[in-house]
């Protein structure tokens, strides 16, 4: 993937709590226009939209996510030589939440972080309603393209959104803390 020179010192909370992010970030069945509403609210614009996205080109689908655009009809919009391989993932019209049944999101370059997603979108291949979305909105699409053709494009792209996303509504004062290591709170003394 791309370099994204990030700054540091940002303040994080000492608690993250998934409840609270998730009211701010869209769901994968909502409409594009909320999708591209809730991040125009933060200062990140269409093209930004659909490079963030492109995260989508890593990592996997729980079957829980996308089992409605399997049963209890095959939706007409995916790829019918893709669906197969879905229905062989995801064979239970109602998955166990807690199992770990899923699709990877990208069945060529699965540990990749490059812009295949684009291609498999365009191609039909998307697992979320989103993706779908996504490259059959006229507001996102020129977008999908121009990232499918280019991944120097999709990186410096996705690095822009990315950028203005991590600097987005930081802690001030004496709210939270700049951590020693980012992934751990500091140990209280």
């Amino acid at each position: 993937g791309p370099h994204i020179p990030l700054k540091t010192g940002r303040r994080d909370g000492r608690r993250s709590r998934a409840e609270i992010l998730e009211q701010y970030l869209p769901d994968h069945n909502e409409s594009m226009s909320m999708v591209l509403d809730r991040f125009k609210s933060i200062g990140i614009d269409s093209k930004g939209v659909v490079a963030l996205l492109g995260a989508h080109s890593v990592g996997r689908t729980h079957c829980t996510k996308l089992v409605h655009r399997l049963y209890p009809e095959v939706d007409p919009n995916l790829n019918p030589d893709h669906v197969p391989h879905m229905l062989k993932k995801c064979y239970d019209p109602i998955p166990d939440p807690k199992a770990v049944q899923y699709v990877r999101n990208d069945r060529g370059t699965p540990m990749i972080f490059d812009n295949n997603y684009y291609r498999n979108i365009l191609d039909s291949k998307g697992l979320l309603i989103v993706d779908h979305q996504l490259a059959t909105d006229k507001r996102t699409r020129p977008y999908v393209v121009k990232m499918a053709k280019n991944q120097d494009y999709f990186f410096k792209e996705f690095s822009r959104a990315l950028t203005i996303l991590s600097e987005n509504n930081p802690l001030t004062g004496s709210k939270g803390e700049i951590r020693k290591q980012c992934s751990v709170v500091n140990k209280l003394q």
